[in-house]
């Protein structure tokens, strides 16, 4: 017994190993009940993801109906290839065969990314690019380190370029020669703006990380809704069968 448990957690110990991001992550709190974030990160998702990315466990009518989008506003904005219907799954027309000559690999489907990397790590990952002219798409990222995946935000964020290791600061340490609180996003300095402001790009960040967690697990509202009264039937059935229970040992008692 004790050695199958060792073996087990070798098997597990590659696993941890290779999920643990290179740099430090962003706190995210998402909210699935927050739909106009959502609708935004839909958007967002369809117009700048899709291009590579697919997320195949979910369809375009399942979104419009838990995020209240009317079927008329996803077919005009959302479903850009006339080779898709409303009931479609969420692909994109590039082949694995067509994605594997351009980049090396087929993008990873991003359905369930948030649940295998969590959404601190996915928006961290969207707001850590910077400037490096030794990379083949002349950026790198601070929380992935030697990406291979371009910039595709780049117009909505703009350029930036690292002047310390965001990863060596800190969070809420004082300087001592200026007297200020350091703050890791410190270390980016902005080269060429985009057409978002900072605070513009990480709330669009924010929402399209929020509508990647709503994809990683739509049954979650009918799971809240069902909570409260599998709760209730528990505690109804937890009466009756404490009182059973008194019943059958009352006869045993005496």
């Amino acid at each position: 017994m004790k050695k199958q448990l060792f073996a087990f957690l070798l098997i597990l110990v590659p696993m941890v190993v290779t999920a643990a991001p290179s740099g430090r992550l962003d706190p995210m709190r998402p909210d699935i009940y927050n739909f106009e974030s959502l609708h935004n990160g839909a958007r967002l998702f369809v117009n700048y993801c899709m291009g590579c990315h697919t997320a195949e466990f979910q369809r375009f009518a399942r979104t419009a109906e838990d995020l209240g989008i009317p079927q008329s506003v996803i077919e005009e904005n959302l479903i850009l290839s006339p080779q898709q219907a409303y009931n479609d799954q969420m692909r994109n027309a590039m082949t694995e065969q067509d994605a594997a000559a351009w980049f090396g690999t087929p993008p990873p489907d991003l359905s369930l990314m948030t649940r295998l990397k969590g959404a601190d790590y996915v928006y961290s990952f969207l707001r850590g690019y910077h400037l490096d002219p030794s990379r083949q798409w002349g950026v790198n990222n601070t929380v992935f380190a030697d990406v291979g995946m371009p910039h595709v935000l780049v117009d909505l964020q703009g350029e930036y370029r690292l002047v310390c290791d965001p990863n060596e600061v800190e969070v809420r340490t004082v300087d001592p020669l200026r007297g200020t609180v350091a703050n890791p996003r410190d270390c980016f300095e902005q080269v060429r703006p985009g057409s978002l402001s900072p605070a513009e790009y990480d709330q669009a960040i924010y929402d399209l990380t929020n509508f990647m967690v709503y994809v990683a697990e739509p049954s979650k509202y009918q799971a809240n809704a069902l909570a409260p009264k599998v709760l209730l039937f528990i505690f109804v059935f937890f009466i009756f069968a404490y009182l059973l229970k008194k019943e059958y040992w009352r006869d045993i008692k005496h």
